[in-house]
């Protein structure tokens, strides 16, 4: 009986303990509205990666001048990468382009399926799925003015209908008038596709 009643009373003192830390912790972490109490796994909220603005001590790196993001070393090139040097953003590039750039991709499903699907997620908007210049954001008169692939006339001079491969990767790559560029949309190897199935819908195809 004696050491029932010891435990009984070690037990309360324990549970009045526990309320008391519990009632401390509350009322200091109310005290400061700026507390956000106990955290666990600090190095979850400040994380060991330097953010891009972030200034950095040269001190320890020497390498870095002075912030987290650095431009590429010289004469580096990420993977995947293709220089359109060749070809500038100049009407001069834009007809060398239509002369001398040829799609290197063979015409079959595969790659008319990827162009169409290119095509309806990046173009139609604006040309519309028939090419027909017809797309919603035309119809809703976000902007006008877009040709149709085969009866329109192009901007630069001539018909749309006669628009070469070379001419309409320039002009997806630069852009043009109200169009701006898709460079950093779709790959180079993407481009051929879309290419390829715009060349279908001059055919009316």
């Amino acid at each position: 009986m004696k050491g029932s009643t010891l435990a009984m009373n070690k037990n309360k003192f324990v549970c009045t303990a526990l309320l008391a830390i519990a009632f401390a912790t509350t009322f200091t972490a109310c005290k400061d509205k700026r507390s956000t109490g106990l955290e666990y796994a600090r190095n979850m909220y400040d994380p060991i990666a330097l953010n891009p603005d972030q200034p950095v001590d040269t001190t320890h790196v020497p390498s870095f001048k002075g912030h987290a993001a650095q431009i590429p070393p010289a004469n580096t090139k990420p993977v995947g990468f293709t220089e359109y040097d060749e070809y500038p953003n100049t009407k001069e590039g834009y007809e060398a382009a239509g002369v001398s750039m040829v799609n290197p991709l063979t015409v079959d499903t595969l790659n008319l399926a990827a162009g169409k699907h290119l095509f309806t997620v990046f173009c139609s908007p604006c040309h519309g799925d028939k090419g027909d210049g017809q797309g919603h954001l035309v119809k809703i008169e976000k902007f006008s003015g877009v040709p149709a692939y085969q009866t329109g006339a192009s901007s630069r001079g001539g018909n749309m209908v006669d628009l070469t491969a070379g001419k309409i990767y320039h002009t997806i790559t630069y852009g043009v008038n109200n169009m701006g560029s898709h460079a950093s949309q779709i790959t180079p190897i993407d481009r051929w596709k879309v290419v390829m199935y715009v060349q279908q819908l001059q055919k009316g195809q």
